[in-house]
């Protein structure tokens, strides 16, 4: 077994990827679920309500609760969705849980890209053992394998971002150029955002007066931008660029207070702390040692960081989109440092020490569901219900109930009632337009609050149990206003009233 594994070339871009597919399938199989709300409810929700003939948000202007104003979301990464749900549909597949494996795993294969052209771009560069660090960075740094799988714009995006990054340090030939434009003018279509990262590449070329590829690239980005932006747009609110004009006003005007953060350090807390301590320290040096002789790299994924940094609504999710290129900075200016005594001993211990702490924690990651108790509750439901039923959430044992996902159920037309803990109306008032299913959430007072429904539900009986998994207990102890506690599905078999 020993001399197997030491006929490995650990170095080798083929190991390298081949670890961080097996990686990333695991996550695709076991980490069911959603990370965070946009990457369910901005895209799984709207993208599988058009399939089903229904406008869960409401964005299309045909759609009768729709305002008739754009809200700033870009159709592309949803309308690809939208693509992939339909076909899939089309052919037979309806049950929500393997619909969302094959996007998982789709998603899980797609992005082995940002490995690829991480390994590439570092070769470039810097040499091949260079790449081989960045590279299993990529491949396996524990936070990598769950997020790949999601559906997070700014981690779809990277793959894009990564593969246009690549064809701008290959060659000098034009057609490269402009097709490095295309890819980062889809990279923006994902996440207006990137649109800062460009500016910064062009600042680059501006700089070096490297004109033809300043005229290439931005050629390029503009025609992608005009179709996804423009042309979509025309089609679908009868004039060019209806949802980025929506965003650009909505982050000028309210996007300022939403969710304000006065924290100027926690963009470097995400890119830095990921890679645990005290790696993620010596990181941070390189990456600011990577300045002068890297700019070509430096100067956007700084100015993108900048910029973030200085708008106050901060979220960690918004940084990741150039995480890749940062590790890929840190990584060769620490080559370089390690010329000296101390800098090549303190990478030793750092080296040694991450992976100490990264392969238990990918492996936990990677092999847990994400927001269990939401995902199963409405899952409980699929195939058994018409889809109008009224639904009460009983969360008085509950801190913060949160939205359910209707996908996970296969319908769209539910009406959900809730009951907070600082609720005092009676349950003769809440019982008095008869419920259907009644979701108990959290343990407090279970048993006494199951009983108070049963004068008024005397043939109520109890559907489903969904316990939470580990990371989510983990992250409501940490955080109680996470909602991810153990729920119980109870359905009324009441009389209902005609709706």
């Amino acid at each position: 077994m020993m001399e197997q594994v030491k006929k490995i070339d650990f170095s080798s871009l083929k190991t390298i990827l081949f670890a961080g597919l097996v990686i990333r399938l695991i996550a695709a199989i076991f980490s069911e679920g959603y990370g965070m709300h946009d990457d369910h409810y901005l895209v799984i929700e709207a993208a599988g309500s058009w399939v089903d003939g229904h406008d869960y948000n409401h964005w299309l202007p045909w759609t009768k609760d729709n305002t008739g104003m754009p809200e700033g979301h870009s159709f592309t990464y949803v309308g690809i969705h939208f693509i992939l749900l339909y076909l899939m549909k089309a052919i037979g597949m309806a049950d929500p849980k393997l619909l969302m494996l094959f996007i998982r795993v789709i998603h899980a294969v797609f992005s082995l890209l940002v490995i690829y052209y991480g390994y590439k771009i570092t070769e470039k560069l810097s040499n091949k053992k260079t790449a081989s660090y960045a590279g299993w960075l990529l491949a396996l740094l524990w936070a990598m394998p769950f997020l790949s799988v999601r559906n997070l714009v700014e981690v779809a995006s990277i793959p894009f971002l990564m593969w246009s990054v690549w064809l701008t340090i290959r060659d000098n030939k034009r057609s490269s150029m402009f097709f490095a434009g295309v890819l980062l003018g889809v990279a923006i279509s994902f996440r207006y955002q990137i649109a800062i990262f460009a500016v910064g590449m062009g600042f680059y070329y501006l700089f070096t007066r490297k004109w033809s590829k300043l005229f290439d690239y931005s050629a390029g980005a503009i025609l992608l931008f005009l179709l996804t932006q423009g042309l979509v747009d025309f089609l679908i609110w009868g004039y060019p660029f209806a949802e980025f004009k929506a965003y650009v006003i909505y982050n000028m005007n309210e996007g300022t207070g939403y969710m304000k953060n006065q924290n100027y350090f926690m963009y470097f807390y995400v890119l830095f702390g990921f890679l645990l301590f005290p790696l993620g320290v010596l990181a941070l040096i390189g990456y600011f040692k990577s300045a002068k002789k890297y700019a070509i790299l430096f100067v956007p994924t700084f100015l993108f960081l900048a910029f973030h940094t200085w708008f106050p609504n901060r979220q960690e999710r918004f940084i990741l989109t150039i995480f890749p290129l940062v590790i890929i900075l840190a990584m060769m200016a620490i080559q370089e440092m390690r010329v000296r005594k101390f800098w090549n001993g303190f990478w030793k211990i750092s080296w040694v020490s991450f992976w100490v702490i990264n392969i238990p924690m990918v492996l936990l990651i990677s092999t847990m569901p994400s927001k269990k108790s939401r995902v199963n509750t409405m899952y409980s439901l699929y195939g058994q219900v018409k889809g109008n039923e009224v639904i009460l959430i009983e969360a008085t044992g509950e801190m913060n109930p949160e939205m359910m996902p209707y996908f996970y159920a296969g319908k769209w037309n539910f009406v959900f009632l809730e009951r907070r803990r600082e609720d005092t109306t009676s349950l003769a008032t809440i019982t008095a337009n008869k419920q259907d299913y009644i979701f108990f959430f959290g343990q407090d007072s279970l048993k006494q609050r199951i009983a108070s429904f049963k004068p008024f539900y005397p043939q109520m009986e109890k559907k489903a149990t969904i316990e939470p998994s580990f990371v989510d207990n983990l992250v409501q102890k940490i955080n109680p206003r996470n909602s991810n506690s153990y729920v119980e599905v109870w359905k009324t078999n009441a009389v209902t009233v005609k709706r």
